[in-house]
């Protein structure tokens, strides 16, 4: 397959990252790759679905990966498994023969083996210097689902309409369902025998870097998991702290002790994020430290440092998203390239196990089985968001009352703009319209 037909493929399907920030896939083929690596680390605690699809799924991903690596004339294949991950690794090592210049490597079952930027370094020795994307040291990175929707578009013709969701947490059967998109957590909280405590909050996402969410809020194509948490775990009352209340904290409590930066991912590799260096910045409103400040945007938002490193229970990743985020409110970008230095030698030694971050985060009890369901789940109606990646909002192209057939575009961005295509999962008619999102419902 050519370079522009594989692009093509992948934007008129709709193909998002679907680990994470939703980042428009084709835009990550590039012919200066000599490296492709598949992300199988499930990054956060309790999610299951990558290394689930991972097991059943393997010799459908692995063939969509080679047709990438083909379509790019890539020769070094990378599929990066958790070494915890035991039947995903006997399924990926049944299937290896079958495909040329494609190797499994094992990383430690340490947080956050996900990140993009730390798999890079686990998986091939190379640093993504601050600020800059994969292909800067030739590698383009993938994650399970992402190439399975690939598969699905290249051998069935079918774009991404539904999405695996791993339900846990509070839940009385927690699962991994296949969700059509614009279906509410609530719905998929229930299929999973419903709440398990009366007071309750629901999370979108993992236990590190997930949002507080409501119970109406829907699918998404970057939706892995609903956590299902009492409404005073630790996990959610730091959530809800404000950065305003976070920064007198600071003032009065942190010591300096820099435990958040030594065990920072991201530092440990060589990026100049000093999680200390912005508390002492902000706590004494020292902003001749302005570098402290600017670096934030280098900070991958793990959430370690305020999780599991600081022996205060301080918030650096709440104070550093929201310096990052009052910095482009007004139009400031880094005008400078940082200076990457060498990777830490001890940093071996910092790294945090997932089984210590979960007994810490009290979610041991948690982290038990959530079997895959791959029937295609239906509802009576779908409010799917038209935001569903990086890049342009999607623009519909129905109207209120219009008749859908599943799989049809009803939203689509212009070919120039950096953006995806909405299809829809099912049979049904419009309800509703407006520039954030369509209401989808089953015909009477």
């Amino acid at each position: 397959m050519e370079f522009a037909g594989l692009k093509n493929i992948m934007r008129q399907n709709g193909i998002a990252g679907a680990g994470g920030a939703g980042f428009p896939s084709y835009m990550k083929l590039n012919p200066k790759a000599d490296t492709i690596v598949l992300n199988c680390a499930e990054c956060e605690p309790l999610l299951k679905l990558h290394r689930q699809l991972m097991e059943k799924f393997s010799y459908e991903i692995m063939s969509a990966l080679s047709e990438i690596a083909k379509c790019l004339d890539v020769k070094n294949i990378i599929i990066s498994v958790k070494s915890s991950y035991t039947r995903s690794i006997e399924a990926v090592e049944h299937n290896l023969s079958i495909f040329k210049n494609m190797k499994l490597v094992k990383l430690k079952n340490a947080y956050p083996a996900g990140d993009e930027v730390i798999t890079i370094y686990e998986a091939t020795g190379r640093v993504v210097p601050p600020g800059e994307l994969p292909i800067s040291v030739g590698v383009i990175v993938y994650n399970v689902e992402t190439v399975f929707n690939l598969y699905k578009a290249l051998n069935r013709n079918v774009p991404v309409t539904h999405k695996y969701v791993t339900v846990a947490g509070e839940v009385k059967n927690p699962a991994t369902f296949k969700a059509p998109l614009g279906m509410e957590l609530k719905e998929l909280v229930a299929l999973a025998g419903g709440e398990t405590t009366d007071e309750y909050v629901y999370i979108n996402g993992g236990p590190m870097m997930g949002k507080l969410a409501s119970p109406y809020d829907t699918v998404t194509k970057t939706t892995n998991a609903v956590l299902v948490l009492p409404k005073n775990h630790q996990v959610v009352l730091k959530k809800k702290t404000k950065p305003s209340i976070d920064i007198k904290r600071a003032m009065s409590t942190c010591c300096q002790c820099e435990s958040c930066t030594a065990l920072c991912p991201r530092n440990l590799i060589g990026h100049p994020i000093e999680p200390h260096a912005v508390m002492l910045a902000l706590a004494h409103k020292d902003y001749k430290k302005a570098e402290a400040l600017t670096n934030t945007f280098y900070c991958s938002q793990c959430g370690l440092c305020e999780l599991f490193s600081c022996p205060q229970g301080l918030s650096p990743r709440n104070l550093i998203g929201a310096v990052r985020n009052e910095l482009r409110a007004n139009g400031y970008t880094p005008d400078k390239k940082p200076v990457l230095k060498p990777v830490n030698e001890s940093r071996d030694l910092k790294r945090v196990p997932v089984k210590r971050l979960q007994g810490r985060l009290g979610l041991t009890k948690y982290n038990v089985s959530a079997p895959l369901s791959d029937k295609e789940l239906t509802a009576s109606r779908l409010k799917i968001n038209l935001s569903q990646c990086i890049g342009a909002k999607s623009v519909p192209t129905v109207k209120k009352g219009d008749t859908v057939k599943k799989y049809q575009i009803i939203a689509d961005v212009d070919i120039k703009a950096m953006g995806l295509p909405v299809h829809s999962p099912e049979d049904g008619k419009i309800l509703e319209v407006t520039e954030d999102f369509i209401i989808i419902g089953k015909e009477a």
